[in-house]
């Protein structure tokens, strides 16, 4: 996917329909000189709808729809005739998309499932028409009820992918080599920074014909959670992942270090992000002799057990993927 169409965030000022005004109306017959009231209710007005499409992976299809307007209700008439309900819109929106209020950030609506609709902005009801206001002192009611206003406001539509593993490290450090060997994924590989400028995810297949999907979150610097290199732009995608994959270059010249700015990064944007599992992953390894990588270990503390893989040789894949596996399902 190219990245000028990976759109992962649009706003657009929304506004659904209002409701029709309730008819003030009397019948009119020929032997009934004097009718009582029929006025009927008018229509409500049309709702804006999410509906998740799980063939879409971007928000694209809306960037250039800046103002969303659903139909209005009808006006009611005659004969207690109800006016027609105005034409709601539906929106289709990729999995993993929220919407919030752009002003205050406030959470309306969170599409994470297939099939899952959800009414962003709510249609104004229809006014009653005078035949709701007949007493018996009132019998010639001439007044009916406007129909209510719809709801309307600026709406920030993020999109935060739905994967399980995440791979998160420093620009260049193997993230996409190693989602392209072990999944059908095709990312743009190449050997300067930045390379990855969207998301990439991928299916990976496991024994037994099970599978995991995961995804290959574009490079974080120190200082990207203040908006430096890429920013805050993509860590949103990190957000949904059941664990996290720290991977590290092992030509690195201090591992734990870098270890330690990813982490510091994660925490800043949030801090339940060092609550999920994490493993860390040893790229590049057959640049490294067996030496080499005994020292890495020593330089880590205990309780971090890393995984040396080389996409290239195809060494240790199978270990990393039991390994996320186990994480996945510790129960197994």
């Amino acid at each position: 996917m190219a990245s000028s169409d990976f759109i992962d965030e649009v706003k657009i000022y929304a506004r659904a329909g209002h409701g029709g005004p309730g008819s003030v109306h009397f019948r009119k017959e020929k032997f009934v000189p004097k009718g009582g009231p029929d006025g009927g209710d008018g229509g409500k007005g049309g709702d804006i709808i999410l509906v998740s499409n799980p063939q879409l992976s971007t928000l694209l299809h809306l960037k250039y729809k800046k103002h969303i307007v659903a139909g209005d209700g009808k006006s009611g008439e005659g004969g207690c005739r109800t006016g027609a309900d105005g034409l709601s819109i539906i929106l289709e929106v990729p999995l993993g998309t929220v919407a919030k209020e752009a002003d205050t950030n406030r959470l309306i609506i969170d599409i994470t499932q297939e099939g899952q609709q959800a009414i962003l902005m709510r249609g104004g009801r229809g006014g009653q028409g005078n035949v709701h206001f007949k007493t018996s002192t009132q019998k010639s009611p001439r007044y009916a009820q406007p129909g209510e206003s719809g709801d309307e406001g600026w709406i920030k539509l993020e999109l935060k992918l739905l994967a399980e593993v995440g791979l998160v490290g420093l620009p260049n450090a193997g993230k996409s080599t190693l989602l392209a060997s072990i999944s059908a994924a095709k990312p743009k590989i190449d050997s300067y920074p930045f390379t990855t400028l969207v998301p990439q995810l991928g299916v990976v297949p496991y024994r037994a014909g099970n599978s995991f999907v995961l995804a290959d979150i574009p490079g974080i610097i120190e200082g990207a959670a203040m908006g430096k290199g890429l920013g805050i732009r993509f860590l949103r995608h990190i957000e949904r992942n059941l664990i996290l994959g720290f991977v590290i270059a092992a030509d690195t010249p201090d591992i734990y270090h870098t270890y330690l700015i990813l982490q510091k990064e994660l925490q800043a944007y949030s801090d339940e992000m060092l609550h999920k599992p994490a493993f860390l992953v040893i790229s590049k390894a057959d640049l490294i002799s067996e030496e080499e990588k005994l020292k890495i270990k020593q330089s880590l503390p205990s309780h971090l057990e890393p995984i040396f893989i080389s996409a290239i040789t195809e060494k240790g894949l199978d270990i990393l993927k039991d390994k996320i596996w186990q994480l996945l399902h510790p129960t197994c």
